[in-house]
């Protein structure tokens, strides 16, 4: 196979990754804070990073993906007193629904999950060795500052010039800080609020400090890849690297990955703006896998406009694929479809001229896009084998398809299952028993020579957003 390449946010450039060590990769991925269900956006980040995971596995690497769970913040402080519960159970419940959209949408668990309030000791020791370096001092209002200027390559990641920022920016006065754009690392206790005992005071960390502590913790002082949205690059990410640099005196992370922004109709994805969506109302319209298949469609750097219209037209795309594997299956009744035959017909896989325009693509940053484009020219290729009526070819090819679609984790399941799946409580939708009746009332009209009657029976399915198909198999049918 030809070197994956990582296009690397904080050099610009794309490089071929080589791992600290051989054979492993550790990651880590900014989470999520856990005060309200996951939007789009959350599940863009979910989606990019676990096909990341799934391929960097295709090529044989082990790793220890880890992605954080920020439990303890402004924002979940204020949920929890608006909705007169305790602080656990709003991060339990939003925890759980978290888990419960990132599987729907074909994700696997990351290695760990490591929570915020798990490492409060692990914080307060890295503050500590920040204070006695110089480069955080507390305040007289008893928080603790990072020393911005004490790095000298502050700004390296996000490429912003301290002195240019200072006198760019609008930033509120604050008394307690040496310098404007010094952030806390710790801070000290207000009524009511969860804290903890310190050197420096009860209180409770900054949100930059955790993801820090957690990541050196769980992975070393070093390690190979680390990502999140191309929205935390600054100041979350610029922070991380100033304090954790600082602090360890070793480089942070080797490769950072950003995912792009979602527009939404054109515009940034905002609540003021009324465009917001979460993962559930999404998937209440539109198939999971369509979801998965629409943020796949895009390579996970650029911006994507997320639209129903873009859904749709993602979900008939995926349906495109889905009907090709049908189609070959309906033309082989003795086409092994089990994952473990086609691991078995596919030993060569990789070997296929189609196996290596998807390595080529995915080798190139992850680029599903280009990847999903071989996906087509084999649909295209198994519709033509089955028009030509070889249907040996036909099948061997959809094997190959499904193969070469396991590391996106598209095209899985089987292609019955994704066409004929409803979605949400749309109302007037035809049951899957009332559809069978109908279609066995009109296979009996046809054996009649009612032919009026089935065709009325074709136009009411049809009507109901049911499309039909007939074959020397039988008639089948699928959601539209």
């Amino acid at each position: 196979m030809n070197h994956l390449t990582i296009y690397d946010s904080l050099t610009g450039k794309k490089r071929v990754f080589e791992p600290l060590k051989t054979g492993f990769v550790g990651m880590y991925v900014c989470g999520m804070t856990v005060y309200d269900y996951c939007h789009i956006g959350h599940a863009r980040v979910m989606v990019a990073f676990d096909m990341v995971v799934r391929w960097l596995n295709t090529l044989g690497f082990d790793v220890d993906y880890i992605r954080n769970i920020t439990d303890i913040d402004d924002k979940i402080i204020a949920r929890a007193i608006e909705n007169n519960e305790s602080i656990n159970e709003l991060t339990d419940r939003f925890i759980k629904a978290m888990h419960e959209d990132a599987a729907a949408l074909g994700c696997a668990p990351p290695t760990a999950e490591p929570r915020a309030t798990e490492y409060i000791d692990e914080m307060q020791a890295m503050i500590g060795k920040l204070v006695a370096s110089n480069h955080a001092y507390k305040a007289d209002n008893g928080d603790v500052y990072y020393a911005i200027d004490s790095f000298k390559d502050y700004g390296k990641l996000s490429k912003r010039n301290l002195e240019d920022m200072q006198a760019g920016a609008r930033v509120d006065v604050d008394d307690n800080k040496r310098h404007p754009f010094d952030f806390v690392l710790w801070k000290s206790a207000k009524p009511d609020e969860p804290q903890w005992s310190s050197p420096w005071g009860q209180g409770r960390p900054g949100w930059h400090i955790e993801c820090s502590a957690m990541s050196t913790h769980c992975l070393g002082d070093s390690f190979d890849i680390h990502g999140g949205g191309h929205d935390l690059q600054f100041p979350h990410h610029e922070n991380e690297i100033a304090q954790s640099e600082a602090a360890t005196g070793c480089e942070y992370a080797r490769n950072w990955m950003h995912v792009g922004f979602i527009n939404v109709d054109g515009e940034k994805m905002s609540k003021s703006l009324g465009n917001f969506f979460t993962i559930r109302e999404v998937m209440a319209q539109f198939h999971p896998e369509t979801v998965r298949f629409f943020l796949l469609s895009s390579h996970y750097r650029s911006q994507v406009n997320f639209s129903d219209s873009a859904l749709t037209e993602a979900h008939n795309s995926l349906s495109t694929l889905y009907h090709a594997l049908k189609t070959a299956e309906q033309q082989d009744q003795n086409h092994p479809s089990d994952e473990a035959a086609i691991k078995d017909t596919c030993k060569e896989v990789w070997q296929s001229q189609e196996g290596q325009s998807f390595i080529t693509a995915m080798n190139d940053d992850f680029n599903t896009s280009a990847a999903i484009s071989v996906l087509f020219r084999l649909a295209r290729d198994i519709n033509k084998a089955v028009k030509d009526g070889d249907t040996k070819k036909a099948a061997q090819q959809a094997q190959l398809l499904k193969a070469l679609a396991q590391p996106l984790n598209i095209l899985q399941q089987s292609a019955q299952q994704f066409l004929q799946a409803s979605i949400g409580d749309k109302e007037g939708g035809l049951s899957d028993e009332a559809i069978e009746q109908l279609i066995a009332e009109r296979t009996t009209a046809k054996a009649d020579k009612n032919f009026a009657r089935a065709d009325e029976i074709r136009q009411e399915l049809k009507d109901a957003g049911i499309e039909l198909e007939d074959s020397r198999a039988g008639t089948t049918w699928r959601r539209a």
